[in-house]
């Protein structure tokens, strides 16, 4: 195909005319679709299948606006893209790229690319774009410090995660309140550090705070700090949060489980950018930002008087749902690789997975996220001697997931918690023959243990953790640490 201009009806070159695009795609397939696509939006269209052409085009002035692939057979865009912004900072620069992933927006965001599209892409949503770069007609981002692109926070290509994507690339350079939702397991604090990470307050602390983790009664003193003397047991002044993560990140983890009191100080902090410490009269100044997440429906806690509805709509200023792993099921085989890497890199064996195996692990329902499916990763790493992982192993493994009993099979009516445990531990043990398995089983079985435990504990005393604390003979801190390192879900139950 030539470089030579398509034109639509044509159109006169005035002062209302709609704008001259140039498309770059070594794909003429590509250019021949988004060709038509713009011309019938009433665009004049300039295509090529070469980098230097378009460089071409914007040295010689043409073009308001540059839709450009990533790879073409003589340039990169994110070579290029430097160069058009130092020659023509005004001129908006669209990204598409196969190269789905988290690094490729990022990194089209941190060059100046006023958009960053995946392919394949809606040409609907492009025809969209292009209107409204050229209503704006500003200059693209400024371009961030590098940042080390080696470890990959986020992982996935499916379509959901690319809308996450796109969305972190157009945050990174401001200080938005975001709100993230999303299951358990989905990678909330992930997307949150990746914000923090890449941000412009990477400079800056990332303190984390996980509002189910904290009994009720200490999470003001543990935001805001505390005064000595401001209650029993204050013996010193205490630092808060919000002073440890002055000039950078506050992440706020479980948002709806904070208590009404605790709002009520939040919201002031959004409101007026300062707070008072618990027992204090001062204001303090801060400079933070706020990153919000909950797996739970705060619309519905505003409909039960338990979360503050001008609280909602500050920190709901940027939504991002996360997707649960059973809606982006074509994820699973990078991040299986990704965490068999980070597997080797901790000293575990090399390992993969057969087609087969792949095909199992994409038809179960994954009710603990992508945070099951880590520590499954881990499982086969640590505990199989074979290097490549079949399907009848993947099948029983999900068999024994934490979703299910301990045992392999239905116990007999006299079977003791221990005679249980023993045939659990038989399936183990038979996949190594006569090797020994690695070291960790114990502290694996513990953990099997202590979630039916701790459920059984809580569903008895209704969701009252003082009186399952008591049951099981724990110190209260104890329970919620392991409610929240468990990743076990309370529910009270009417009486």
């Amino acid at each position: 195909m030539t470089d030579a201009p398509v034109k639509a009806n044509e159109i006169e070159r005035s002062s209302m005319r709609a704008g001259q695009i140039l498309v770059a795609d070594d794909d003429s397939t590509i250019r021949v679709v988004l060709g038509q696509a713009l011309s019938r939006a009433g665009y004049e269209v300039r295509s090529t299948g070469n980098g230097a052409t378009l460089w071409r085009w914007v040295a010689d002035g043409d073009g308001d606006l540059v839709i450009t692939d990533v790879v073409m057979p003589d340039h990169n865009a994110f070579d290029l893209l430097p160069r058009i912004k130092r020659m023509r900072p005004e001129l908006p620069v669209v990204v598409m790229s196969a190269q789905n992933t988290f690094m490729t927006a990022v990194r089209a965001s941190e060059l100046g690319a006023y958009d960053y599209l995946p392919k394949p892409f809606d040409l609907k949503e492009i025809v969209a774009i292009v209107g409204r770069a050229l209503s704006e007609q500003g200059p693209g981002a400024a371009k961030p410090p590098q940042v080390d692109t080696e470890n990959m926070p986020l992982v996935g290509r499916s379509a959901s995660m690319q809308d996450v994507y796109r969305v972190l690339a157009r945050l990174m350079q401001t200080d938005l309140t975001v709100m993230i939702n999303g299951d358990s397991g989905t990678g909330k604090e992930l997307v949150a550090r990746a914000l923090h990470d890449f941000g412009k307050r990477r400079k800056g602390p990332f303190i984390a705070v996980n509002m189910a983790a904290i009994p009720r009664d200490l999470i003001e003193s543990e935001l805001f700090g505390h005064e000595k003397g401001a209650f029993t047991g204050a013996l010193s002044r205490s630092v808060g949060r919000f002073e440890q993560a002055e000039g950078g990140t506050l992440f706020l983890d479980e948002i709806g489980d904070m208590p009404m009191e605790a709002q009520t100080r939040l919201l002031r902090v959004l409101q007026q950018g300062e707070y008072t410490t618990v027992g204090g009269r001062v204001p303090i100044r801060t400079n933070v930002r706020i990153i919000a997440a909950t797996n739970k429906q705060l619309r519905g806690l505003i409909q039960q008087g338990l979360f503050r509805e001008d609280l909602f709509f500050r920190l709901n200023v940027v939504p991002i749902r996360l997707p649960p792993l059973r809606e982006r099921t074509e994820d699973i085989p990078d991040l299986v690789r990704h965490f068999f890497a980070m597997n080797e890199k901790e000293g575990l064996p090399v390992k993969t997975l057969e087609p087969e195996a792949y095909d199992r692990l994409r038809g179960y329902r994954w009710p603990g996220n992508v945070r099951e499916l880590e520590n499954l990763v881990r499982r086969l790493a640590a505990l199989y001697p074979q290097q490549n992982i079949s399907a009848p192993t993947i099948e029983a493994e999900l068999s024994q997931s934490d979703a299910a009993p301990l045992a392999l099979a239905e116990p007999e009516p006299d079977a003791t918690l221990a005679s249980m445990v023993e045939r659990h531990l038989q399936h183990y043990f038979a996949a190594f023959g006569a090797q020994l398995p690695p070291p960790g089983l114990f502290h694996r079985i513990v953990e099997e243990v202590e979630v039916p435990l701790i459920s059984a504990a809580l569903a008895a005393t209704r969701g009252n953790q003082i009186k399952a604390a008591q049951l099981l003979g724990l110190n209260r801190n104890t329970l919620r640490k392991k409610i929240s390192d468990l990743d076990i879900r309370v529910m009270k139950l009417s009486r």
